[in-house]
Order: structure tokens, then C-alpha cells, then sequence
């Protein structure tokens, strides 16, 4: 089967446009959390999100694609171009049949929905835009990247809640291993901050309510942790084979080996306590990589900062690794980002590629207060500087599902 590598990186996150900017807060410890300025959040319980910082959308996108599409789809493009750019493949001629996009998000069009509800309220349904409905449906991210590029392999969205750019990426990489196309372009976007999205999760009781500090309010694994912080962003990986890649002399990241998944089967929001689904799927995801447990350096967490899903992804964690658990470097990138949904998966991704190509596991910010249920090496507050050959990343979302992922550092032959 072919080997599969990552060619290209495009960030669009709370820490930082594009990737350098992105990694470098990463290793430094920056936080991109604030108090949620593109509306009044004072009657919410959580007034704090992890916003995307000023940057200009028409550097990459035209006045019309501004204009037509919802923004989690304009951040999918940007991130797009982004990681298009860095891998090269644009300025190749290369076959187009054998270039594919999966793309995913967990709400999809949100603030378009929102907009367009109030109008239709308002005014009566002959004020809808006739832009409304491929504003909204999560495929019109994957569809849109074709168009723009001219590719013509597979193509659909994936929704799997906060799992889904891991689904994304997953599938991606199996569409390549399978020898049915060259190069697939794989990520997620979210752009969710709205009211009325904002007041799901409120009235969910799922978010951080620590407004006075919200830089240290995603706090993953600490014991003084209440809740995740919403963000918006995108990332965009390039996934190609290693022959095709090494071929057009193309930048290498890293290699993406394996790709487990599975469902809790168990309750809509919350997962189960026991762990062993997501055990489930780290098992899955090492079985494909045909790798052992010991060979595992650094896992990126899902670690959301809520009190379950720390606890029970520690607990899984022991599942699969035993005693040997407590050797690994872990740590949770959202206590910087906070939580982009259905696009954290290839964020952490993208994170977990850059932790195994410099040698640098990203810290645990915000960690200050050990939890006797999360007792685990989290890489608390800086960065670490360690060689590791494979590394995990995990996402896990509501629903159930489950997704991990397993990288290798790329050497030169």
C-alpha cells in the first residue's frame, strides 16, 4: 500500500493566521482566548470564545466567494489556499482526476442560518438569500475547494460533532493508501460564534463561566476546570502519497500511518465514564499503523477542559498504555485555542506534525491544580523539547465518536 505523508499546512486559528504564527504561539505558551466581541455577550452565562484575530479575508478570497459564503466556509478557503501554497501543488501540472477534498465541520453554516432566520422573521420568506441554503450545508466547504482548484476526485463533507476533521483526515488518508488517488486535500471549519449557538451551549452548561480570566479559562486536565471555550477556524491539510511526493521534490511534514474510530454507544453528549470505547479506537488506530503501544511518544489530547471528558480520556488512556501511560507527553492545544468543534481535529493535527518534525511538545497551559483522576504527564504550562519518532492525536465528539490518529517523523531517504 502506498505510504501516505502531509505535503502542506494552512491555519486559520484564535492564535494565529497561518501556520508559523500558529505554531509559534503553540510553543510559547500563547493563549487566543477573550471576552467574545463580535456581539454583546453580557446576558450569557459564558462570555468568552476563542475569535479569530483581524486579518484580511480578500488577501486570498474574491469580493464574491466574501460575499456568498457563510464564514466557516471563507475560513476553509483561506486555510485552503494557505496549505495549497505551501505544498506547491498549484503551480504543478499534476493530474486534477487524481486530486480529491474531504472536508468537514460540526455545525457548518451557523451564522448564515442565524442572519437569515431573523430576516425571514422579519420580514417574510421573499427576503431570504437565494445564497441561503449552500451557504449552510457542510458539503458546500468541500465542493467550494474543487471548484476553486479545478479537482475532480472525491468529494464529500464529513459531520461527526467535534470529531469530524479527524473523520475528515482519516478518510482521506484511506482514499490514498488505497491507490484511487494521488493527493487529497482534508480538513475542517468552524465558524459557530453566534447568540444562538452560544446560547446552545450555555443552556447545556458545557462552557467555561471563568469571564473575569479568560486566558486562563480553558484549563484541560486541571482540577479547577468548568467547561470548554468555543472558538472558530480552520485548518487544511495536503495528504499525498510519499512516492508522488518525493517525486515532484515536494515539502514533507511528516507521515500519517494509521486511523482508528469507534462510538461510545452510549449517550448524545456525555461519554461513557468506563472509557473503553475510546480505548477502542487508540487500539484501532495502532493496529493500522502496525506499531506497539511502547512506540507511542506524545499523545495531543482531546482534552477539552470539561470534567468528564478529561477524566474519562485519561482513564482510556491507562486502558491502552498500562503503567507505561505515565512515561508519555501528553498535552491538550485547546488551553491555548480553545475548542474549534468540528474543526479541532486537523488543528491538532497540524500540531501534532509540527510536535514530531522540531523535536517540541507543546505545552498544557493554564495546568495549576493536579486532579487525583487526571494524574498523567500533561506537559504542564511550557513547551518540552524531546525527540519522538510516532505520536497520537486524539478527538473524540458528541455523538460518541471517536477518532484517532497516528503520525511518524518523515526522514529523508
Amino acid at each position: 500500500m502506498p505510504r501516505v505523508v502531509v505535503t502542506g499546512l494552512g491555519i486559520v486559528s484564535p492564535v494565529g493566521i497561518g501556520l508559523p504564527i500558529f505554531w509559534d504561539s503553540l510553543k510559547n505558551g500563547k493563549s487566543g482566548v477573550s471576552r467574545i466581541s463580535k456581539f454583546d455577550p453580557s446576558p450569557f452565562a459564558s462570555q468568552i470564545a476563542g475569535e479569530l484575530p483581524d486579518f484580511e479575508l480578500s488577501i486570498k478570497l474574491s469580493k464574491k466567494e466574501i460575499f456568498r459564503l457563510d464564514p466557516f466556509c471563507q475560513y476553509a478557503l483561506y486555510a485552503t489556499y494557505e496549505a495549497v501554497e505551501d505544498s506547491k501543488i498549484e503551480s504543478e501540472e499534476l493530474d486534477r482526476d487524481r486530486i480529491g477534498v474531504i472536508y468537514a465541520s460540526g455545525i457548518g453554516g451557523e451564522i448564515t442560518w442565524e442572519k437569515e432566520s431573523k430576516k425571514f422573521l422579519d420580514n417574510g420568506p421573499r427576503r431570504v438569500s437565494p445564497f441561503f441554503i449552500p451557504s449552510l450545508i457542510v458539503n458546500t466547504a468541500a465542493g467550494t475547494i474543487a471548484i476553486k482548484f479545478g479537482l475532480r476526485g472525491p468529494n464529500f463533507g464529513v459531520v461527526s460533532a467535534c470529531a469530524s476533521s479527524g473523520h475528515a483526515i482519516g478518510e482521506a488518508f484511506r482514499k490514498i493508501r488505497s491507490g484511487e488517488v494521488d493527493i487529497m486535500i482534508a480538513g475542517g471549519s468552524e465558524a459557530p460564534l453566534g447568540p444562538l449557538a452560544l446560547a446552545g451551549f450555555c443552556a447545556m452548561r458545557a462552557l467555561s463561566t471563568r469571564n473575569n480570566e479568560p486566558e486562563k479559562a480553558s484549563r484541560p486536565f486541571d482540577k479547577g476546570r468548568d467547561g470548554f471555550i468555543m472558538s472558530e477556524g480552520a485548518a487544511t491539510l495536503i495528504l499525498e502519497s510519499m512516492v508522488h511526493a518525493e517525486k515532484r521534490g515536494a515539502p514533507i511534514y511528516g507521515e500519517i500511518i494509521g486511523y482508528g474510530a469507534s462510538d461510545d454507544a452510549y449517550h448524545i453528549t456525555a461519554p461513557d465514564e468506563s472509557g473503553e470505547a475510546q480505548a477502542l479506537g487508540i487500539r484501532r488506530a495502532l493496529w493500522d499503523a502496525n506499531i506497539k503501544e511502547e512506540d507511542i511518544g506524545y499523545i495531543n489530547a482531546h482534552g477539552t477542559s470539561t470534567l468528564l471528558n478529561d477524566k474519562v480520556e485519561t482513564k482510556a488512556v491507562k486502558k491502552v498504555f498500562g503503567k507505561r501511560a505515565y512515561d508519555i507527553s501528553i498535552s491538550s492545544t485547546k488551553s491555548m485555542t480553545g475548542h474549534l468543534l468540528g474543526a479541532t481535529s486537523a488543528a491538532e493535527a497540524a500540531a501534532t506534525i509540527m510536535a514530531l518534525k522540531e523535536g517540541i511538545i507543546p505545552p498544557t497551559i493554564n495546568y495549576e491544580t493536579p486532579d487525583p483522576e487526571c494524574d498523567l504527564n500533561y506537559t504542564p504550562n511550557k513547551a518540552e523539547k524531546k525527540e519522538i519518532e510516532f505520536a497520537i492525536s486524539n478527538s473524540f465528539g458528541f455523538g460518541g465518536h471517536n477518532v484517532t490518529l497516528v503520525f511518524k517523523k518523515y526522514r529523508k531517504p
